[in-house]
């Protein structure tokens, strides 16, 4: 298997696991991480995603590509986008536990996920230009959370970013030594499995439905969500329990 997955209780841990490739995004493990996503079951709450051995992941597997007729290749691409979209699109958190290489389409993964945490000997870059293939589909979700003047600068040189910088600029959350990787992701889970998970999935999906739409279509749009929410059981009892002042109980609802 080219993933690994672990359910404990209601978090997910999906490892990509061709360690000593440095975790090359194949068609085989972008097939199983799509498979995984969408089969989780139904009391997962968060999903977190990391790289077995030295990396992360070093991007997608060049030789998948070299030699091959267009339609291998626009599959590949297809499948790609696929699985990236999926980790927007399924209602989970899903958080990115990051160490050492997250290249090319690996940093389309970090970026792509909802929150990420990664070591401080954690390298990121879009060095696709180097070997004559832009990255033009990491730039998708990477020019979204550091914005286009830094996106170019990694796009357009290929050079590696370290983590404090990627912190800086907002590619990831939170920066943590290697031996306290673990314990900084579980500290994120921990503050996402006290609240509702109906909410938590209702707030994800209007973010991401919300965030590229222009003000006045946004708030129109989020207003709406809000009426939503607030009509929500979970939206009554937790209003109701600050109220009272009292902890709530979810239904999940």
């Amino acid at each position: 298997m080219e993933v690994l997955v672990e359910h404990q209780g209601p978090v997910a841990r999906i490892t990509l696991n061709r360690p000593q490739r440095r975790n090359p995004l194949s068609m085989t493990m972008m097939g199983e991480m799509i498979e995984a996503l969408r089969h989780l079951p139904p009391d997962t709450q968060v999903v977190v995603v990391g790289g077995a051995g030295p990396a992360f992941s070093a991007g997608h597997d060049l030789g998948e590509m070299v030699g091959e007729e267009e339609p291998a290749i626009a599959d590949l691409f297809a499948r790609c986008t696929e699985m990236m979209e999926l980790v927007q699109q399924i209602p989970q958190p899903v958080i990115a536990r990051v160490h050492g290489v997250a290249a090319a389409a690996g940093c389309q993964l970090v970026a792509s996920c909802d929150l990420a945490v990664a070591t401080e000997n954690s390298r990121f870059s879009t060095p696709g230009v180097k070997i004559g293939l832009f990255c033009s589909t990491p730039m998708v979700p990477v020019v979204r959370a550091v914005g286009r003047k830094r996106a170019l600068e990694m796009l357009l040189t290929g050079e590696t970013i370290d983590a404090a910088t990627a912190l800086s600029w907002g590619l990831i959350n939170r920066v943590v030594p290697e031996e306290d990787l673990d314990a900084a992701v579980d500290d994120l889970i921990d503050s996402i499995l006290r609240f509702s998970p109906a909410v938590i999935a209702l707030g994800k999906q209007a973010f991401y439905s919300q965030v590229d739409l222009d003000q006045a279509s946004a708030y129109r749009q989020t207003q709406d969500v809000m009426v939503k929410n607030a009509l929500m059981a979970d939206a009554q009892e937790g209003m109701g329990a600050f109220l009272e002042k009292r902890q709530p109980t979810w239904r999940d609802k």
